[in-house]
């Protein structure tokens, strides 16, 4: 059995891994392990010859693990492998979506957005003030959304723009660029955020 568990809701997806797993199962982090390792715990036996119990957790966050875990799908261990996001475009995700003896299982927790905040965060970007920007964002980046934080952001440089704000074209570049690396890259989106406002506070 293997169970497929991601996103930002980590309390309620350590309850469902309690439930599958119980209170005692192996936990292995993906950034520990090697190519040559997925042999041993997907297949390997335990020395007492029983079902193992595995929590595998990180597993897409090492390239070389996760571009072969097709190849593994068909283990008679009891495993939960969890990720912070999954990228259903990615080739890993369609081979595995076709497998009836894997579930893939998203936990999110509900998008939310301190808007008024987000504007005062823009706000001391373009005041020059990018590294109290990024405190700011620090202060929420726990509870809201990065990428409707980000939004807000954008809103404001677009607010702006239209009165004329010397800053506000290049700003705009920055957000822009910013928006489409967090739709892309395997960086942290919140990292994403303060980059930019770091970058817009450094404009003259």
């Amino acid at each position: 059995m293997i169970k497929i568990f991601y996103g930002n809701d980590r309390q309620k997806a350590q309850l469902d891994i309690v439930k599958l797993l119980g209170d005692d199962y192996e936990v292995i982090e993906a950034e520990n392990i090697t190519r040559g390792d997925m042999e041993s715990i997907f297949k390997g036996t335990s020395l007492f010859g029983e079902t193992r119990r595995i929590l595998l957790k990180g597993l897409n966050e090492n390239k070389e693990c996760w571009e072969v875990l097709p190849e593994y799908l068909e283990t008679t261990h009891e495993m939960v492998i969890w990720l912070s996001a999954l990228d259903k475009r990615s080739t890993v995700y369609k081979a595995i979506a076709k497998r009836k003896e894997v579930e893939v299982k998203e936990f999110a927790q509900e998008a939310k957005v301190d808007r008024f905040l987000a504007f005062k965060i823009a706000d001391e970007a373009f005041a020059g003030h990018g590294a109290r920007a990024v405190k700011m964002c620090e202060q929420i980046e726990i509870t809201d959304d990065a990428y409707m934080t980000m939004g807000a952001i954008i809103s404001q440089a677009a607010k702006r723009l239209e009165a004329k704000n010397s800053k506000a074209a290049r700003a705009i570049q920055i957000l822009a660029k910013a928006d489409m690396d967090m739709k892309s890259a395997g960086v942290d989106a919140w990292s994403i955020v303060k980059i930019a406002l770091l970058k817009i506070g450094q404009l003259r």
